[in-house]
This record gives structure tokens, C-alpha cells and sequence, in this order.
């Protein structure tokens, strides 16, 4: 048996909550769970806003633990090896996307927290090629949240071959945006932290910023005309986005992580003329989420995290949703 914290209903109260997962597949590796990660897209869940989720639900999709079990076809995972567990539990492993290694825009994917249980639980499966092996030396408490936001702002740096000398700028600077100024910083941009609140300007260049611009100043912004080959914005909320463009350079990129609630209004022209792009991207495969961990152990970049107890956990996620945390929360036992 697995015991868990599960909700039974949209919006409830997190209780505790024991399921028999059956026999363990062939495929599959069995993690004890040491450190999970809640992030906003447990919550998405949780409170049924995609429509899909089936309860009762345990949410978590930021595993940090030691294999427990290997099923009968698992070569490559040793018993008590450290590993961790993200977005997907799983891959369909035969469409043009999986073959080529883009396994995370496979549509037939399995993600960790829908149509199974996840991580907010003293064990959790998933498919062997979803389980990502942690590096010797990675600070275990903070790496939860690597394999979510932390894959969710480098994978941009991969697909779109980022140069140490192109100028960066990050929208948002929380969850996921004070990770991507870590990132950014190590890789060797020069990095713009765009923000509307003043008093994180001495925390951003803290994080990697090398500037700070006011994402609501009309005057700042256009200010920056043409100075940046690449821009992500990691918020949910609308800007003028054509005045963003406008600071990009000749095929420069507007990048989105997160998703804005209105449409972007983007002039065509504007683009056009210098080449430019507006493009969007989810999280990443596990052979770059690999290479994310690698990276992030070696220039020792951490989130920066909020800990509780796995008993603590609707405490947590009521920290969550009042928009307070700083910047990422993480259930320990």
C-alpha cells in the first residue's frame, strides 16, 4: 500500500489517503519519496481547471527520492539510487517525437499528477525513462522544483542555442523567473530582470540580474528599443507585448513560459521587419532535463525554497495560493 495525501473533491482539504498501485510493471521504477515539490500546476488541478482531474487525486510532480523497486525490463536504475520524478511519468515511445528525443512534446504523454497519483505520498511510479537520475552533490532539498520550473526556463537556452554573449531578459521574476536568472547568469548572458515591483530590484541583481527594467514603465522600456536577442516572460498576466518586440534585436524572441490571459495582439508587421519571433514552449525531455541538473550542480544554482512537512501540506498549499512564497515550496520529511 502507498500512503498519501489526496483530495476528494475540487478545492478540499488535502487528507490522508491509502491505494494499492497493484503489481509494478515491467517498465516502472518505484521511488521513496524524500522531498516534493507544490507548484502552481498541482493547484491547476487540484482545483480541476483543466477539467480532467479524477478523484480522490494525490498531487506532486517534483519527486526527489531513492529507487525502491525496478521492474523486470530496468537495467539502468540501482536500489537506493538518488533520482527524481517530473511533469511526466511517461511516454507513448514510439511517435516521431519520442524517437527523435523531443519525448516531452509527445502527445500522448503521461503527465505525473493526471489519470494517476503523484508524489505527495511516501512513494510514487513512473515509467523508467521518465525517472531522471540526480547528480552526486546536488543539494537535495532545493531540487524538487528543478525538475519543473527549473527545466521550464533552460530548455529555451537549448532549443534556441543561446551564445554566453546574447542579452537576456526575464518577465516575472518568481517561480520561475528567479531560477531563469540564475540560469541565464551562469550561462554567460547579460541578463535584464523585468519587474513591477520596485523592491526586488536589489534582489534580482542578487539572482544573476546584471539591470532591472519596471515591466510597467512605458518610458523604460522603450528605452531598451533593440537591445535583446532573447525575452521569456514567465507571467500569467497581459502587457503590451509589441512594445516587447520592440525591444528586441534582428531576429530576436519574444519567448512564452507563462500563459498570458488575453490574446497577445502582436503586430505582424512589427516582426516582420526585423525577423522577429513569438514563440511558447512547455518543459523539457529527460535527456535536457539531465543536462539541466548537470548544469545547475555545477554552477551550484538552487532554487531559492520555502520547506514543510509533508503534514504540513495544506498549510503549504495555502501558501501557495496567496501569491506570498518565496519562491518555491518544498514538502520534506
Amino acid at each position: 500500500m502507498i500512503t498519501a495525501y489526496a483530495v476528494f473533491e475540487a478545492k478540499g482539504e488535502l487528507k490522508r489517503f491509502e491505494y494499492d498501485p497493484g503489481a509494478l510493471k515491467p517498465d516502472e521504477v518505484e521511488i521513496d519519496v524524500n522531498f516534493c515539490g507544490v507548484c502552481h500546476g498541482d493547484i491547476n488541478v487540484l482545483d480541476n481547471e483543466w477539467g480532467m482531474t479524477q478523484y480522490p487525486f494525490v498531487p506532486g510532480h517534483e519527486v526527489i527520492g531513492t529507487v525502491a523497486q525496478v521492474g523486470e525490463r530496468v537495467q539502468h536504475f540501482s536500489m537506493g539510487q538518488t533520482v527524481g520524478l517530473g511533469w511526466f511519468a511517461g511516454y507513448c515511445n514510439e511517435c516521431t517525437q519520442c524517437r527523435t528525443g523531443d519525448h516531452n512534446l509527445c502527445a500522448d504523454a503521461h503527465p505525473t499528477i493526471i489519470g494517476r497519483h503523484g508524489g505527495f505520498a511516501d512513494k510514487v511510479r513512473a515509467a523508467a525513462n521518465s525517472v531522471i537520475p540526480i547528480p552526486d552533490g546536488t543539494d537535495l532539498e532545493s531540487a524538487g522544483p528543478l525538475l519543473c520550473a527549473g527545466i521550464t526556463v533552460f530548455n529555451p537556452l537549448v532549443q534556441f542555442d543561446i551564445k554566453p554573449t546574447d542579452k537576456v531578459g526575464v518577465i516575472g521574476i518568481g517561480g520561475l523567473g528567479h531560477i531563469a536568472l540564475q540560469f541565464f547568469n551562469a550561462w554567460g548572458c547579460d541578463v535584464t530582470a523585468f519587474t513591477s515591483n520596485d523592491a526586488k530590484k536589489t534582489e534580482v541583481l542578487k539572482l544573476g540580474a546584471h539591470q532591472a527594467i519596471n515591466s510597467r514603465n512605458q518610458a523604460e522600456i522603450e528605452a531598451a528599443a533593440g537591445e535583446f536577442d532573447l525575452i521569456i516572460s514567465t507571467i500569467d498576466a497581459s502587457l503590451d507585448w509589441n512594445a516587447y518586440v520592440g525591444t528586441l534585436r534582428p531576429k530576436g524572441r519574444l519567448h512564452f513560459l507563462g500563459i498570458p490571459k488575453e490574446p497577445l495582439g502582436v503586430t505582424v508587421s512589427q516582426m516582420l521587419s526585423g525577423q522577429r519571433s513569438v514563440s511558447a514552449s512547455p518543459n523539457g525531455s529527460p535527456v535536457n532535463i539531465e543536462k539541466m541538473l548537470k548544469f545547475a550542480n555545477r554552477h551550484n544554482i538552487k532554487p531559492v525554497i520555502e520547506k514543510y512537512s509533508f503534514d504540513q501540506i495544506n498549510q503549504a498549499i495555502e501558501r501557495l495560493r496567496s501569491g506570498q512564497a518565496r519562491y518555491r515550496i518544498v514538502l520534506t520529511k
